[in-house]
């Protein structure tokens, strides 16, 4: 049977979520051919090692899935697949313990065929940890390493803007379906166009239609550091997602960076605690990543910009902004932009020094 024919199939079966990694593994070993999983009995669903409850209730569960109408969902919504058996899947990911056996994504996968380093932190960003991720990001996107991160709020959403920023591709891994309807965080939707226009790529290994479960998230985490040689945490809480990534990292032996805080600073509780442990380098610039995973600096030849707005939110809010300070409230009301968008584009903007925050969310052209 063809790849095309048969791939329907590896689609339909990874609606069934019981079926993850390691059961699928089992079955493909046994059947070869997921059309077969698909239409198998009972007897044989247990001879290739599934769980009596689980094949009962697949065999159930699989009559409300239609592999037809699930493919043409798919083909509606512009997004394309890899399984482990395919070429194109990525090498790194293939290393690890239990890699997802379909991939879904919006985009281009070239990005992964160079150097890669996953950059993540906390939601609630410090600025010193906005700073951090941007210029650092930027610099590592500048010498043509692909960033991988999760396109969460805070850090991660500066790592992708900044390897936008200097022109470069960039991946993030998603903790719900690629459909429009259900990607996470909504917020960050232009984002998400911008990278799949800039030959980056949204990836998932959950089917559309999924919503962002909580408990999708740390699993999601390992495809991250598996896609990357390497995770730098810029600012983590104690208990923050970025330290179940660390931890994906430490198993699947992976480098893991970290940017020092300060001692009394929330932020930088999980950093400094993978640091004292030993377990994350410290990392004070971006040509200490690019010395420990061996890789040569080769800085792309970037045209210094000026702060003329770049995006068209930054256009907007330059209408408002002059060297007599505004609210951030004002600008939201005169620019009627989304007040999420309007916080991210002005932190940018204070990243790149084109505007300096007064104090009381009040801003001024500098």
């Amino acid at each position: 049977m063809s790849r095309e024919k048969d791939i329907k199939y590896w689609i339909a079966i990874s609606k069934y979520s019981k079926i993850g990694p390691v059961r699928f593994k089992k079955l493909i070993k046994y059947f070869k051919k997921a059309k077969d999983i698909w239409q198998s009995k009972i007897k044989e669903l247990l001879k290739a090692g599934l769980e009596n409850n689980i094949a009962e209730d697949f065999i159930k569960k699989r009559n409300q899935i239609d592999p037809e109408y699930e493919v043409k969902k798919i083909l509606k919504e512009k997004i394309k697949i890899v399984t482990i058996q395919d070429s194109n899947y990525p090498k790194l990911l293939k290393k690890i313990k239990n890699p997802p056996f379909l991939l879904y994504y919006k985009g281009k996968l070239d990005g992964l065929k160079k150097a890669t380093l996953a950059i993540i932190g906390t939601r609630k960003a410090s600025p010193y940890g906005k700073r951090s991720a941007f210029n650092i990001a930027k610099k590592i996107a500048e010498n043509n390493i692909t960033i991988v991160s999760g396109m969460a709020l805070g850090i991660d959403t500066i790592a992708h803007q900044a390897a936008l920023e200097a022109n470069m591709s960039t991946i993030a891994v998603l903790g719900s379906g690629l459909d429009q309807k259900n990607i996470y965080p909504s917020a960050n939707q232009n984002l998400a166009n911008k990278i799949i226009s800039t030959k980056g790529a949204l990836i998932s290994e959950y089917p559309p239609g999924t919503p962002a479960f909580p408990y999708n998230f740390p699993l999601r985490n390992r495809i991250i550091s598996g896609l990357s040689l390497g995770t730098l945490i810029i600012e983590s809480p104690e208990k923050g997602g970025s330290l179940i990534t660390a931890n994906y990292a430490k198993e699947q032996k992976r480098k893991i960076f970290a940017i020092p805080g300060g001692i009394y600073d929330k932020n930088s509780e999980g950093t400094l605690k993978l640091i004292s442990s030993g377990d994350a380098q410290i990392i004070t610039k971006y040509e200490d990543i690019i010395k420990a995973l061996d890789l040569k600096k080769i800085p792309l030849q970037i045209k210094i910009k000026n702060k003329t707005p770049e995006t068209a939110e930054e256009k907007e809010l330059s209408k408002y902004l002059n060297l007599q300070p505004i609210h951030i409230n004002e600008l939201v009301k005169l620019s009627g932009l989304n007040s999420e968008i309007v916080c991210s584009t002005l932190s940018l903007m204070e990243i790149k020094g084109k505007i300096k925050n007064l104090g009381g969310m009040n801003y001024v052209l500098i």
